[in-house]
């Protein structure tokens, strides 16, 4: 009995680790919609610090669950994989790190609406990886809600990658200034490369999902 109830604390235990990783990857996306709706500079640091605040927290949560998996029952290839989803988590908190700091290292004069919708985006993604990082650890009893929760994710990442091409074109065609036309690309650039991000995550968990369940 002893065995069996330290074997479920610790699937207790490997739920919450991912979701809490999940909602500092929420936290942080939203504050980078907030970067894209000014152009206060200070506000752009403030709001950067939070970010890189939340992947601090992300960091120690991510060595709690190598922790909690390396003490678990699971078979290896099963905690191999969780260690995969778990890293490639913690990689799209620091994209959005680093797409917070293209602001603060390009400082554009003006935020154009696309980006502020490639950052919509991502923060989608990010709600979406709350619910899809609590269904993750029992992934045959929760297959239908993972698949759905995956697609949603790929529906959103195909989304930005429509809205980044527009955006290409859009201020190739109508941004006279050079510099801040480079500017905006990279930006953008570093946006859409964070939504792919957060693909990568769906991609590998519906990977593991149709692996384990034969379907």
């Amino acid at each position: 009995m002893r065995l069996f109830s330290k074997f479920f604390r610790q699937k207790d235990e490997t739920t919450i680790l991912y979701a809490k990783q999940a909602e500092c990857i929420q936290a942080a996306a939203t504050c980078l919609v907030q970067m894209m709706q000014t152009t206060d500079y200070d506000e752009w640091t403030l709001l950067e610090h939070q970010i890189k605040s939340y992947e601090k927290q992300a960091d120690g949560l991510l060595s709690e669950l190598f922790e909690s998996l390396y003490d678990s029952f699971l078979p290896p290839a099963r905690r191999s994989d969780m260690q995969t989803v778990a890293m490639q988590i913690d990689d799209f908190i620091d994209k959005i790190n680093s797409a917070a700091k293209s602001l603060l290292l390009y400082h554009p004069k003006k935020i154009d609406s696309q980006l502020e919708d490639l950052a919509t985006y991502i923060k989608r993604s990010a709600d979406v990886l709350v619910t899809l990082c609590t269904l993750f650890p029992e992934l045959k009893h929760n297959f239908y809600q993972i698949n759905v929760q995956c697609e949603r994710i790929a529906e959103f990442e195909h989304e930005a990658d429509s809205s980044y091409e527009e955006y290409v074109g859009y201020i190739f065609e109508n941004e006279k200034d050079l510099l801040e036309l480079m500017k905006h690309k990279n930006i953008a650039e570093v946006l859409e490369e964070t939504s792919d991000t957060a693909k990568r995550v769906s991609d590998t968990i519906k990977m593991i999902l149709l692996r384990e369940t034969g379907k």
